[in-house]
């Protein structure tokens, strides 16, 4: 399956057929939180940020990773998990996401790109 570019919004039933196709339960995506659009589909984050920084012309800093889960709500939809958010320049220094208004904002996007 080809990484899918989210400009407008997917249904919850999609990301769940993606998540079948590669690992299950769990769809990795990458969230270019200043165009405030996804990619989804990879098998690893960074595959889906260098789609979106050649097809978008997305800045890396911009770019986080995160794993979504179709099946659950809430809190425990969106894991902040992935290598591409070491980025020691910015201020994260692990593999998740330590700004409260960069989570915030890519919840917000998630959230409104999945329907």
């Amino acid at each position: 399956m080809p990484i899918k570019i989210v400009k407008t919004s997917i249904t919850r039933f999609q990301l769940r057929q993606i998540a079948k196709e590669r690992f299950g339960d769990l769809v990795k995506a990458a969230v270019d939180t200043e165009q405030e659009i996804l990619a989804v589909g990879g098998e690893l984050h960074i595959d889906e940020e260098v789609v979106l920084i050649e097809q978008e012309k997305s800045q890396p800093k911009n770019i986080w990773g995160i794993n979504l889960y179709p099946d659950k709500e809430g809190e425990c939809f969106i894991e902040y998990d992935s290598m591409i958010n070491i980025k020691p320049n910015f201020g994260n220094k692990n593999r998740g996401v330590d700004d409260v208004q960069t989570r915030a904002k890519i919840e917000n996007i998630v959230n409104k790109l999945i329907k």
